[in-house]
This record gives C-alpha cells, sequence and structure tokens, in this order.
C-alpha cells in the first residue's frame, strides 16, 4: 500500500504507512522502478538511543499540505522525546525529489540529535552492478549504472556518509552501521550497493531545526550535477514554496461550484486529481496503480496502462477541464493501437506491449482465439467521443481519425458472434473469464456510436450508417440474449468453453451497470431498473462498513473464505451513478450523496483510495492509490453537480 505519492510525470516517489520511500520510478511513471519496492530507512539517534521510524516506537500522520502534492508528515517518538515534521515533493517541472525536514526537541535540556537517511537503489530493478561513490565535485552521494544517476545532498551539508554492501552474504546494508550513531563505511562501493548519510543536529532545549534533502534524478551525471546545482542556486526553500503553490493552482484552476457538497467531499475531489497525476506518465499513459507490494503474491504489478482504465481516467479528466492530459492518452492510443484494430490486454509507460495473459490460442478447441479484451478497444473510442463534444477540437481529432477511430470501429463491427449478433467472445473487465458479456457489449455499443458520430462529422454518412446500424443489431442483441425474465436482471455473460457451446452466466456482477452507462437503454427502463436493484440487493456489503462488491462470491483478495466479498470504490460509486442518472427532483440525489460521503470517509487520512476494502474493519486492500478509483469518485462528483444544476436550471426542487 502507498499512502502518500509525488510525482511530476516523469519522477514518481512513494511512500509506505510507515514513511519509509518504497518506489522510484524514472524517467517513466511506472517504469524502472528503481527500488524493486526495497524500504529507504530513516532513522534518528538520540542520547545513545537510536530508533527507526517504521518501528512501533514511533507515532506517524501521513498527509498531504492541503490541494498540494507536498506531504504534510508528522513523526513523534515519546522514548526518544524528538518529534519531527517533513514536507515531501517532486518539483512541478524538474526530476528532484526535494524533503524538508524540521527536529524539534521535547524535552527541557540540549542534546546531540542525528538523522540518518539510507537509500537502496535496485537500479535498472535489479541489484547487480550498482555503484554508489562520494563525488567531491558535487560534494554530493551518488548512485548510477548505465544511463540512470541518482544524487543525494542536503542544505545545510550532511556530516558523514558511508556507502557499502548489501543483500550480500552476511552484509546487510550501510543501515547497520548507522544503529550506533556513527558512519564507517567506503567512499565507494559497486556490485550490490546502499548508502546512508547523517546530519548531525544540536538542539537546545524545546529547540527546533530544520534541513533539506533531495535526490536529483538525470539519465547522466551532467545531468544530475546540473539539477543539484539547480537547487543550490534557487534554495530548497524556493523549490518547496513554488512547488507548492503550483500544485494549488493547478487543482484550482477552474473554480467549480460545488454546490451543497461537504468540505470532505471537496477535498477529496481535489485529492483525487492530484494523484491521478501522479499517476500519469508524460508520454500520455495513466498507470493503473503504482504499488509494487503486488509483486510479492502475483510475481507482477499494475504499473501498467490498461487502455480500459485510461479510458474512464481520461473521461474523468475531461469532465474535470483538465483535456491537455486526455489528449495525450488519446494520442499514446493512436501509436499504440493494432494494426487490425483493437488493443491488447495491457502496455508499458512508454508504449511497449506489456505482460499478459489473454491467449491467442486455444487449447481446447485446437484454434486460434482473440487475446483482447473488446471493452479496452470500445471505451477508448467512447471516451473519446466524449472529448471532443465538450471541447470540439477538430484538428486533434481529424489526426486520430483514420488510424484509430476507423481502424477500430471496423474491427467490432466484424468482429461479431454469427449467432447472436453480439459481440464475438473475449475477456471481460475483471480479466476473470473469456465470453460474450453484458459489460463488454454495453461498451461496443457505446464505442459504434461514438465512432457513427466521428463519421458523421467528417462527412462519411455511408461509413456513420454502418456503424450506428451495427450498434443498433447489438442493442437487440442484448435485449433478446443478454436479459432474463427468470432472474429480472442482465446476465453478466454468455460463458464459452473452447468451442461454440456456451451457457448463460447469471451472476450478479457491479459491471451490469454499463447498459445504462454507455446510453444502451435508459436508466429508467424498466430492464436497467430491475438489474440494478439486483445489484444493491445481491452486492452491498451487509456490514457496519459497506459498499458494493464487484460481482456474488467474489474471492479475490477476500479476508477468508467466510467473510464477505470485498467492497471496491469503483463498483459502489456505480450505484451513485445509476441514482443520480434516475433522480427526478433533488431529493432523489441524497443516495448519491451518501454514497459520495461514504467514499470520503473510507479513504486513508492522506485521501489516497484504493482497489478495495476488507468489509468487516475497513482496511485498504490490494493495491494503492488505485487511479481508477480516484478517477471515478472525480466523475461521479461532476455527474451530480451536473444534475443538481439542471435540477437548478429547471426549477425543479
Amino acid at each position: 500500500m502507498r499512502d502518500i505519492p509525488v510525482g511530476n510525470g516523469s519522477l514518481l516517489v512513494t511512500f509506505d504507512d510507515k514513511y519509509q520511500i518504497r518506489d522510484v520510478y524514472f524517467p517513466h511513471v511506472g517504469q524502472e522502478n528503481h527500488t524493486e519496492g526495497f524500504p529507504f530507512r530513516f532513522g534518528v539517534w538520540a542520547d545513545g538511543e537510536f530508533s527507526w521510524v517504521f518501528s512501533g516506537d514511533w507515532k506517524r500522520e501521513l498527509c498531504y499540505l492541503k490541494e498540494t502534492l507536498v506531504t504534510d508528515v508528522k513523526l513523534t517518538n515519546e522514548n526518544l522525546g524528538v518529534e519531527i515534521v517533513c514536507n515531501d515533493t517532486v518539483a512541478s517541472h524538474e526530476n528532484i525529489f526535494l524533503r524538508r525536514v524540521r527536529v524539534s526537541n521535547m524535552r527541557d535540556e540540549r542534546r546531540d540529535v542525528r538523522v540518518f537517511l539510507h537509500h537502496d537503489f535496485r537500479i535498472y530493478e535489479n541489484k547487480v552492478g550498482d555503484t554508489a561513490f562520494y563525488d567531491p565535485e558535487s560534494q554530493a552521494l551518488i548512485h548510477y549504472k548505465k544511463h540512470r544517476y541518482f544524487l543525494i545532498n542536503t542544505e545545510p551539508h550532511f556530516d558523514v556518509f558511508s556507502t557499502g554492501r548489501k543483500a550480500f552474504r552476511s552484509e546487510e546494508g550501510t543501515w547497520r552501521d548507522a544503529e550506533d550513531g556513527i558512519l564507517s563505511g567506503g567512499a565507494k562501493t559497486e556490485g550490490s550497493v546502499d548508502s546512508t548519510i547523517g546530519i548531525h543536529l544540536q538542539l537546545e532545549a524545546q529547540d527546533t531545526k530544520e534541513f533539506f534533502y533531495w535526490i536529483a534524478a538525470g539519465t547522466s551525471y551532467n545531468e544530475a550535477v546540473r539539477l543539484n546545482n539547480h537547487v543550490l542556486e534557487r534554495r530548497p526553500q524556493e523549490y518547496l514554496d513554488y512547488t507548492e503553490n503550483y500544485w494549488r493552482v493547478w487543482v484550482n484552476k477552474n473554480d467549480t461550484d460545488f454546490a451543497d457538497l461537504s468540505p470532505e467531499i471537496i477535498e477529496l475531489y481535489k485529492r483525487s486529481l492530484l494523484i491521478v497525476n501522479t499517476q500519469i506518465d508524460r508520454g500520455g499513459a495513466i498507470l493503473a496503480a503504482n504499488d509494487s507490494d503486488v509483486t510479492e503474491r502475483a510475481t507482477d504489478h499494475y504499473s501498467y496502462l490498461w487502455t480500459r482504465d485510461g479510458a474512464f481516467v481520461a473521461n474523468a479528466l475531461d469532465l474535470a477541464d483538465f483535456p491537455s492530459i486526455a489528449r495525450k492518452f488519446y494520442r499514446l492510443c493512436g501509436e499504440i493501437v493494432h494494426e487490425n484494430g483493437y488493443f491488447l490486454q495491457k502496455y508499458n509507460a512508454d508504449g511497449t506491449v506489456a505482460s499478459g495473459w489473454h491467449t491467442a490460442w486455444d487449447t481446447l478447441s485446437k484454434s486460434p482465439q482473440m487475446p483482447i479484451q473488446e471493452d479496452e478497444t470500445a471505451l477508448v473510442l467512447w471516451s473519446l467521443w466524449q472529448h471532443y463534444d465538450k471541447y470540439r477540437d477538430i484538428e486533434f481529432v481529424h489526426r486520430l481519425y483514420r488510424n484509430l477511430i476507423v481502424r477500430c470501429a471496423d474491427f467490432m463491427v466484424k468482429f461479431r458472434h454469427i449467432e447472436t449478433n453480439l459481440p464475438a467472445p473475449s475477456w471481460n473487465l475483471w480479466e476473470d473469464r473469456r465470453g460474450i458479456h453484458t459489460f463488454t457489449c454495453a461498451s461496443v455499443v457505446g464505442g459504434l456510436r461514438a465512432a457513427a458520430n466521428f463519421a458523421g462529422l467528417f462527412g462519411e454518412t455511408e461509413r456513420a450508417a454502418i456503424y450506428e446500424t451495427a450498434a443498433n443489431e447489438i442493442v437487440e442483441a442484448m435485449r433478446e440474449h443478454l436479459y432474463s425474465e427468470e432472474k429480472g436482471c442482465f446476465l453478466r455473460s454468455l460463458q464459452f468453453y473452447g468451442d461454440e457451446h456456451y451457457e448463460a452466466d447469471a451472476t450478479v456482477d457491479a459491471s451490469l451497470f454499463g447498459a445504462f452507462y454507455f446510453g444502451c437503454f435508459a436508466p429508467d427502463d424498466a430492464m436497467v431498473v430491475s438489474t440494478m436493484r439486483k445489484i444493491e440487493e445481491k452486492l452491498w456489503i451487509d456490514t457496519e462498513i459497506g459498499g458494493v462488491a464487484r460481482f456474488e462470491n467474489d474471492s479475490y483478495m477476500r479476508v477468508s473464505p467466510d467473510a464477505p466479498s470485498n467492497a471496491w470504490f469503483i463498483c459502489t460509486l456505480w450505484l451513485a451513478d445509476y441514482r443520480i442518472a434516475v433522480a427526478k427532483k433533488k431529493k432523489d440525489l441524497k443516495g448519491a450523496l451518501e454514497i459520495l460521503e461514504w467514499t470520503a470517509k473510507r479513504a486513508l487520512p492522506s485521501g489516497v483510495l484504493a482497489e478495495q476494502i476488507n468489509p468487516l474493519d475497513g482496511e485498504h486492500a490490494s493495491v494503492s492509490p488505485l487511479t481508477w478509483s480516484h478517477s471515478t469518485f472525480v466523475a461521479t462528483v461532476i455527474s451530480y453537480l451536473q444534475k443538481l444544476r439542471q435540477f437548478d436550471e429547471k426549477g425543479v426542487k
């Protein structure tokens, strides 16, 4: 779990709940984690006693300064009689991680306090062949390998330093050397290395002193040194103030009217926009989640672009009036789309194809199959049309029309199941089963209608008719094959078993909200109403925690077989979206507002939202922050405000 990420689109630094740096991504967000999730330790020595801040002796409060991407961290150790306040950020436009540290003596006597900061770089995601050395020219400590340099410095200048071997035979690292308050390591070490620096502070009774600490990330020695010199010349405090001000202006640039929303919802809305920004690479890739802890249970991670997540996030950013970020995503989609008109499961931050488990060969039928989840293709077009419809940037979408829009729409028209006329089988949005899914079908309808709108925009009426006809055929086929009169709701899917044989899967799934969300059926259509009623009846968690599960008997990350399934933030917010969609008067919005309040209450103190929450104690589960959770909150807040505004304009009470 990552409680307080800070980043600028090229350098992302994340912290765990013990206030340890755990991930350092550079030069792409989510790509090249130069720590592999191993912690950078932070320790304090006072009067002969030593303690790492991850220990139980410390009380930790991990938050952000309001409306910024500058942390506000308070560390208190009653046994040591020391209180520390830290503010961390990544410079808004330079690849510099910067921290201000204020150390307070809580006792009525003069004391010698020493702060130790440890670095466990594993550059290019492995510990072999790194070098750490003290550079007399820059008077800084540098870790490097090939084209990656990390320069470490402080002001006032650190008093002691040590480089050494780590994770090699009996050598644990220089952090162990710090525990007696004295560092005695070498000036240069190669191989599997770490480093530690120490800052010595003489504190009078009830005194406070501060220092600044930074890590400059570059692709060469000269670049890292240039950034270091820039901090020294410009002054660290000015850098911190500038970045704090930049993000406060950025998140407030649209002067949104929040009507009757509570301060807690407004704060989470702004925090969500800021956190979403940290999870997006400057090249346009929107990463699902940058939390390396997941590798311990999955041997892989979430630091990938799924175009499904990306489309939802980009749409939320468009709704919130941050179109320039969304445009980078759409532009990247135009570069990475498959020549046959679809997107593969996921991509790295630089646009290369990432790891995946969607097979292109069916071992049962001994035949090829499409290794895709079609919603990822459809949602890009759906979201892109929402973007154009709001901002009317004809030149931008024109550049994407042939290569992206037409190519994907032509694929979706042809990729149909002959018997049902529905989209052909593919993987579902949860990526755990293959078939014809209601959510996928609904997204394809949304994507095809978007493509029809674009075709009409560019005067290709014949093409527009083909896309519109295909969308309408799928809607009718959904009505015929995917709604169960017996169950009183849409089916989750038609489940396929390696051949043309399929069975109806009536599992209640939160993703069935797609039947109205993408415009297939009206929100007040009897089929939608009964389906959403089933979702609320079957998936609302019946504990004090509450929330909506993904689907019936979902076992993913569940606490125990006897416990309810975990609640998901996105699924719970989808229910709010439905309540907003069917509201006829202001009082009908109460149920949606309750879910927004529920979400704000369940966020971490920092404002971070994970993927899931434990239904028994409300603890966050799986990865955090999940970009999709935050973007869904943003989108739902805006939907609420838009509906409220409509009521006001019409004089509806």
